[in-house]
C-alpha cells in the first residue's frame, strides 16, 4: 500500500475517534429546553392533583419551595409548615363541602393550561373542576370549580410552586363563605 492509501485511512481514523461520544453533548436549544420544561410542569401539576383526596397532608412538601406562598380563597401560608397546616385542614373540612357527597370517588380535571418559562422560573394558570362519582349507575356530578394561578422556579432541576393562589367558583367549604370575596380578574401578573 502506498502512502497515498494510508492518508484518507488516518483521516477517516481522526473522523471516527471524533464520533466515540467522549465529548459533551450539544447545548439543548433554548426553545427545546422551554419546551421540556413546559411539559415538566404541566406533568407536576396533574402529580400534585392526584395526590387530592389523600390522607397524607406531608406528601404536598415536595412541590413547593421552602419559602413558598400559598393563597387558598384568600387564606394565606407562608412556608412548607404552614402550607402543611392548610391541607390538613381541608382534610378535616372535606365532609363540610358545601356541594360534595362524602362518598364516592373524587376526581380533578385541569384544562386550559397557560404556561410561560422564562429560564428557571415560570408562570402557569390553570381551571380545575372536581367530580364525584357517587355510583357506577349514576352520572357524575360536578362538586367544584375554580382557577389556580402559579408561579413556579427550578430547584435542582425540579419544577415547584414558589407561589401559588387557588380561587373556588364553586364548591366553597361552608366555613370560607362569610370571608370568600370574589377575584374574577386575577391573574398571573398579580403574582
Amino acid at each position: 500500500m502506498t502512502l497515498k492509501a494510508f492518508i484518507p485511512l488516518g483521516f477517516a481514523g481522526l473522523v471516527l475517534a471524533g464520533c466515540n461520544g467522549a465529548t459533551e453533548p450539544p447545548a439543548r436549544d433554548a426553545d427545546v429546553q422551554a419546551a421540556m420544561d413546559r411539559i415538566a410542569i404541566e406533568d407536576m401539576v396533574t402529580d400534585y392533583y392526584s395526590h387530592l383526596g389523600g390522607e397524607d397532608a406531608e406528601a404536598f412538601d415536595e412541590y413547593f419551595t421552602e419559602d413558598a406562598v400559598f393563597d387558598v380563597n384568600g387564606i394565606v401560608a407562608n412556608g412548607r409548615e404552614e402550607i402543611e397546616a392548610i391541607y390538613t385542614g381541608m382534610r378535616e373540612d372535606a365532609s363540610d363541602n358545601s356541594t360534595a357527597e362524602p362518598e364516592g370517588a373524587f376526581r380533578m380535571i385541569l384544562s386550559n393550561p397557560v404556561i410561560e418559562v422564562n429560564g428557571d422560573s415560570a408562570t402557569a394558570s390553570f381551571i380545575w373542576t372536581g367530580i364525584r362519582n357517587v355510583d357506577i349507575g349514576e352520572p357524575p356530578v360536578f362538586v367544584e370549580q375554580g382557577r389556580e394561578f402559579d408561579r413556579l422556579e427550578k430547584v435542582d432541576g425540579t419544577w415547584k410552586f414558589a407561589h401559588r393562589v387557588v380561587i373556588a367558583d364553586s364548591g366553597l367549604p361552608k366555613g370560607q363563605y362569610e370571608s370568600w370575596t370574589p377575584r374574577a380578574d386575577f391573574s398571573v401578573d398579580d403574582l
